[in-house]
């Protein structure tokens, strides 16, 4: 007697179930780190300018190893490339724990962002699940609000677990930083015996010059933004850096288009279903990824000395962060009903229009705490659908055995995004400071910092109209559209 196969939806729940947990962990590194920089800037004997190297190095080495990662993924199995970018995450992790100067922590703490391309591969490996299925795009979307919603929890947590820790073993630093090395550990055998391996693609070809191309460029390019924020517009080499970034896309553009596999296939991204996502993400990475310190920041200004801020302690900080990633939940789990009820292209639109809306909000309403909740919590329900639904939306509109890499670009682009806010906003923030005021920015660089992520939010719900309607969409919606018109 043969056993019963497993249903499409059988093995999508199990599935996400193991994916969820490496989400939870993803946020765990994500936000267990924060209350402790202070400590670390303390143990390395480093001041808190320089800790700034450790995060443009992470958004650095996540730019240039997820596309690549990605594309891996589909050619040779998502699963085998989720473990390696695992395996790496853990060793990086346990470097954290022993690296006792700058330097070694600087690079551990780098090779700790290949946790960034494990977003793209989970949303790659449920939708190869689901293909074979006629509601496979939906199961995606409703799958991928789900690790969101892991990756949010999971980012509270570390960031009130990291904390507690390091007060519980006495102030004791390896010891508090094996916390997350452990789970990254766990994580990985829990996909080595839970997850099911994809389909692999057949007659492949790694594309080694063009990823070299792409690398050679966003290196540049990247740590152009990067030289920008912490050297300043003054600093004319930076501008020859961005320059040298910028134009060698076109050596990498003329390579790729003459191959028949290339390492990022420029027609696909060119399709109307792919390019106003991609674009998207771009300009979602400025507000998600740029205005989180700002929003620190502006928090904890004394009113009573620069005119403007709420005055508020580090704890109560922590609570407005975590009011926010609580929006983000909430929004990642209404994209799949609102994408549902309406069309995934409608959905999209209207989840960039909240983060437009939340941060012009911010503009005239900033003057006391329900205010500024308001704002955020606006622009986080939009965010929260956005993190969810921009790779799914690719994976949809990408080829078979390209859904990989086209998750993984919405990553790279986000990530690019980030770190053009990072130097924008660093330089808008330092513009205007009044000596003797308690606070590192003028209310004009927040004002800034708020136009261009609540302008950035309105390109974006611009660019998305552009998408054909029942993109993203399940292959029966699109039959019954077909059929009848006015549904």
């Amino acid at each position: 007697m043969t056993a019963r196969p497993y249903s499409v939806a059988q093995i999508t729940f199990a599935l996400v179930g193991f994916l969820f947990l490496l989400e939870i962990t993803s946020g765990i590194l994500q936000g267990y780190y924060i209350p402790l920089i202070s400590d670390l800037v303390r143990h390395l004997g480093i001041t808190d300018a320089d800790f700034n190297w450790f995060e443009a190095a992470q958004l650095l080495l996540s730019a240039i190893a997820v596309p690549i990662l990605a594309k891996l993924g589909d050619m040779f199995g998502h699963k085998r490339m989720l473990l390696v970018s695992t395996a790496l995450t853990a060793a990086a992790s346990w470097w954290l724990v022993v690296a006792g100067d700058f330097t070694t922590f600087l690079i551990a703490w780098a090779l700790q962002g290949f946790y960034s391309v494990w977003l793209p591969l989970e949303i790659a490996l449920i939708f190869d699940k689901g293909r074979r299925s006629k509601t496979g795009v939906s199961q995606t979307r409703r799958a991928a609000g789900l690790l969101v919603i892991a990756l949010e929890a999971g980012a509270i947590a570390g960031a009130l677990g990291g904390g507690a820790i390091f007060t519980a073993v006495g102030g004791d630093v390896a010891l508090t930083l094996a916390v997350p090395a452990i789970i990254v550990t766990a994580a990985f055998f829990a996909i080595l015996f839970g997850v099911p391996e994809s389909e692999r693609g057949v007659g492949r070809s790694l594309d080694l010059v063009g990823f070299v191309l792409l690398t050679f460029a966003l290196l540049l390019t990247t740590s152009s933004l990067t030289f920008l924020r912490i050297n300043g517009p003054e600093t004319w080499w930076v501008w020859v850096v961005m320059a040298a970034g910028l134009l060698a896309f076109v050596p990498f553009g003329r390579w790729v288009l003459g191959k028949d596999d290339p390492a990022i296939d420029l027609r696909m991204l060119a399709q109307p279903t792919m390019w106003p996502v991609q674009i998207t993400a771009g300009l979602f990475g400025i507000s998600v990824l740029g205005a989180q310190v700002p929003l620190s920041t502006f928090a904890g200004t004394d009113p009573a000395v620069a005119g403007f801020g709420l005055g508020l302690s580090s704890g109560m900080r922590s609570v407005v962060i975590g009011i926010y990633l609580i929006s983000l939940i909430l929004g990642a789990a209404l994209f799949a009903i609102f994408a549902r009820r309406l069309t995934p292209r409608i959905a999209l639109i209207v989840a960039t229009a909240l983060v437009a809306v939340g941060y012009f909000a911010l503009i005239p309403f900033h003057d006391d705490l329900a205010q500024v909740l308001a704002g955020i919590s606006v622009a986080g329900i939009g965010s929260g659908a956005l993190v969810a639904a921009l790779p799914a939306a690719a994976a949809a509109a990408a080829p078979r055995g390209q859904t990989g890499i086209a998750a993984g670009l919405t990553n790279t682009t986000k990530t690019i995004g980030g770190a053009f806010a990072s130097a924008t906003f660093g330089i808008a923030l330092a513009v205007g400071v009044t000596a003797g005021v308690g606070t590192a920015a003028s209310l004009t660089g927040y004002y800034t910092v708020w136009i261009v992520c609540g302008a950035s939010a309105v390109v974006a719900t611009v660019l998305l109209f552009f998408v054909p309607k029942l993109a993203f969409a399940d292959p029966v919606d699109v039959d019954e559209e077909a059929v009848n018109p006015s549904v």
